[in-house]
């Protein structure tokens, strides 16, 4: 039995060293899409439209929070899904979501449970 516990200890332990672990989280940030999250160094969206004609053309949309931080939207199902279709609502607006979090390598990536307008800063 205390070998079974250890080995237990052990898995959770690397699970959690290397971003296996997930932690259930809300964030908040702006939509947007992932070339400006990145290229642009921009606070907030453009504009709604930018955002959507971004996604349109394929790039995914993220979650850019106030800190500078950009959450992943990503599907825990296998085969997995891109999240665009749920984000587009959504795009170029400030959210509110709430889900599984991971982090690996430095990014950060959330399996979205409940997502929902929240208001402007």
């Amino acid at each position: 039995m205390k070998n079974r516990f250890a080995v237990v200890t052990v898995l959770a332990i690397i699970a959690s060293a290397s971003g296996l672990a997930a932690e259930q989280k809300t964030i908040t940030g702006w939509v947007l899409d992932s070339a400006c999250a990145f290229t642009k160094g921009l606070k907030k969206p453009i504009s709604a439209e930018c955002a959507i004609s971004c996604a349109k053309n394929g790039s995914p949309l993220v979650i850019l929070q106030d800190d500078g931080s950009i959450y992943w939207p990503i599907a825990e199902t296998m085969p997995a899904e891109g999240q665009n279709k749920r984000l587009m609502p959504f795009a170029g607006k400030r959210i509110r979501a709430t889900g599984k979090t991971y982090v690996r390598g430095g990014s950060n990536a959330i399996v979205i449970d409940n997502i929902v307008e929240a208001t402007s800063q």
